[in-house]
């Protein structure tokens, strides 16, 4: 597992984009037959991705966890980002589509991966954090989501928001978690932007082709800068930066948050006319 120390908007201000890059940017997620981990000292977030292939991948707790198992003190959420496959929690064997979710609670001892095609396989988004109760493993599916629908054509920010995790739908302790998809001929996410004062957010990028890059803003409103993003990239977005981005063509993107609190409508706007 690799641990990543946050930069305060100071040091970030000073950054280069390689320094940029090292600090805010998780590239190297998906490597195939292995489960890569990344620990942040913000909010303790845990992210990861688990790609199966010529056998079942099992989600052990690294040292750093200082657990007799992952989600000892833990709550995690999976979406699949790949081709279809299957997560087995304890006893229960959860088949996993493409964009479909799983909530696993706190107390969930045995956790692994695998896919239904070892040459296709399935690619495991993992989002975790601290949990301070426990509540029950539950699967979500897109046709289950709540589907919030926003944005215009005009605006090329013409988007679905569904809604995996939250208050609403999938109890958990922290975790808010869903995905988003632009329509086609949209590119922007997220504008006007926002923060989460109280909490951090995680973005992972996908359904893009090798042709397709995405710049995503960060910063505060005074310091804004950009990374570019290419196909199953996360980017860690502390509660003090902006979180917005605009493709070459449309994609599709995971969103988790964890923190304070779980309102989702719990962000600080900012005026798109104070972006500098």
């Amino acid at each position: 597992m690799k641990t990543l120390y946050a930069a305060d908007p100071v040091r970030y201000a000073r950054m280069t984009t390689a320094e940029m890059r090292e600090n805010f940017l998780l590239d190297d997620l998906f490597r195939a037959g292995t489960i890569q981990l990344v620990y942040s000292d913000v909010d303790r977030a845990v992210v990861g991705g688990a790609v199966p292939t010529s056998g079942t991948l099992t989600l052990a707790a690294a040292d750093e966890l200082r657990a007799a198992f992952f989600c000892e003190r833990r709550e995690l959420g999976v979406i699949n980002t790949g081709e279809p496959g299957a997560v087995t929690v304890d006893d229960a064997v959860f088949r996993m589509e493409n964009r479909d979710g799983l909530y696993i609670g706190r107390g969930s001892r045995s956790i692994s991966f695998s896919s239904a095609d070892a040459k296709k396989p399935a690619c495991f988004y993992l989002l975790s954090y601290p949990a301070h109760a426990a509540h029950p493993t539950r699967q979500a599916r897109k046709a289950d989501a709540e589907a919030v629908p926003l944005g215009s054509d005009e605006a090329c920010n013409k988007r679905t928001i569904y809604k995996y995790i939250h208050p609403a739908g999938i109890e958990s302790c922290q975790l808010v978690m869903g995905f988003t998809e632009l329509a086609e001929g949209s590119v922007w996410n997220t504008m006007p932007p926002h923060t989460h004062a109280r909490r951090m957010e995680v973005y992972l990028y996908f359904d893009m082709d090798e042709d397709n890059i995405v710049f995503h803003l960060m910063g505060p409103a005074d310091e804004t800068r950009h990374l570019v993003v290419r196909d199953r990239e996360a980017v860690l977005s502390p509660s003090w930066s902006l979180h917005s981005g605009a493709g070459i063509r449309r994609y599709s993107f995971v969103w988790g948050m964890g923190g304070e609190n779980q309102a989702f409508d719990d962000m600080d706007g900012i005026d798109i006319r104070k972006l500098l």
